[in-house]
């Protein structure tokens, strides 16, 4: 990277004002002023990770006319989620996993509003019927995610008398799951009718165990396509995908297209491309597409997930699906059958989380 001169120092406290609650939220402001320089007088490499993400949280913060909604997800995403995360990573870089979680996290707080917004409603109003009524709405999705944000809303008093429990998964439900998977895959595969790119979108969930949300970011470049061959990176290994998925992956990556882009394939970065210029479709609107050719997101991929537990070292499974070594352990305990002590885990993780003002979640 070549080395980018320093400006001269701004006036004491302007850098430090423009990351405090006293500094202006304004369209397109930059969130990562104040870079420190090298002793050389150079600028250490970008997080590029960090900065996109500071950039999509800016944008999917002032897509909320009203004031009040900006004024929520903006302290939910900045001060919660951007501060926990500069702390985390001190002089590291964001790994693709955190940056992952705060998009989670910031998407379902931000598919709420909206759907609060689209009610006539707002948090303040929003009661426990209404919070119901939204967790029953076939778009539904990051049902973790979004009892998190609930929980933070009431917390900072935004929301009052809403209660979201952790509502836990009790694994498959033996061979009635894995039949269902595999009859599912064979569907997918098979079934012309079906878009192409729902069915890679709903293959990756259900053999690989992928999330919506890492599908929905998912590019060109995560792709290699060699003869008839294809390979996709979810983490740090890529995984060779078996023919027939290869050449469904080779059918969309040459027919992708965004209903508002025009221009050939090669213009769209993205593997699945959604409606805005620029922007892939997004996990709410991949959700019910897959809901609505028979695939249930959250339980289906649980299912993939446990399978592939039980089948995979977690070493194996961890650089395959991008997680870290100890989540992938923590799902090998869960798929042994050891209930009891992967609940005690999940619930210590708990424990330690609320202590520090922070949220856990079991996969």
């Amino acid at each position: 990277m070549r080395a980018v001169p320093v400006q001269p120092a701004a006036p004491p406290g302007t850098l430090r004002r423009a990351g405090t609650r006293g500094g202006r939220w304004g369209k397109g402001r930059r969130l990562d002023v104040g870079l420190p320089a090298t002793p050389t007088g150079t600028l250490p490499p970008r997080d590029e990770r960090l900065v996109a993400l500071e950039k999509w949280i800016t944008e999917t913060v002032q897509a909320h006319t009203d004031p009040g909604e900006r004024r929520i997800l903006h302290g939910y995403a900045v001060w919660h989620h951007l501060r926990r995360l500069r702390r985390r990573i001190g002089d590291q870089h964001t790994t693709q996993l955190q940056d992952m979680n705060v998009r989670c996290h910031v998407t379902a707080a931000d598919n709420f509003l909206t759907w609060l917004a689209a009610e006539g409603l707002t948090l303040g109003t929003c009661t426990q019927a209404d919070l119901e009524r939204w967790m029953t709405d076939p778009a539904f999705t990051y049902r973790d995610e979004t009892g998190h944000f609930v929980r933070w809303s009431v917390q900072h008093r935004h929301a009052h008398g809403l209660t979201y429990g952790t509502i836990r998964w009790t694994g498959p439900q033996g061979t009635i799951d894995s039949e269902k998977r595999w009859a599912d895959a064979r569907r997918l595969l098979n079934d012309d009718t079906l878009p192409t790119a729902d069915r890679v979108a709903g293959l990756l969930l259900i053999l690989y165990a992928q999330k919506i949300a890492t599908i929905s970011q998912l590019t060109v470049d995560d792709v290699d396509i060699t003869g008839g061959t294809a390979a996709i990176s979810f983490g740090t290994s890529p995984v060779i995908l078996p023919i027939p998925l290869a050449a469904l992956v080779h059918e969309l990556v040459a027919t992708r297209r965004g209903k508002a882009k025009i221009g050939t394939p090669d213009d769209v970065p993205w593997l699945f491309p959604g409606g805005q210029p620029g922007r892939p479709l997004s996990d709410s609107q991949i959700a019910l597409r897959l809901h609505k050719i028979g695939i249930r997101p959250q339980q289906d991929r649980s299912t993939a997930l446990f399978t592939l537990a039980a089948e995979l070292p977690a070493a194996i499974l961890a650089r395959m699906l991008g997680v870290h070594i100890q989540v992938a352990v923590q799902w090998q305990k869960a798929s042994g059958g050891d209930w009891a002590a992967y609940a005690a885990d999940v619930s210590q993780r708990s424990n330690r989380a609320h202590q520090q003002g922070e949220d856990t979640h079991a996969p």
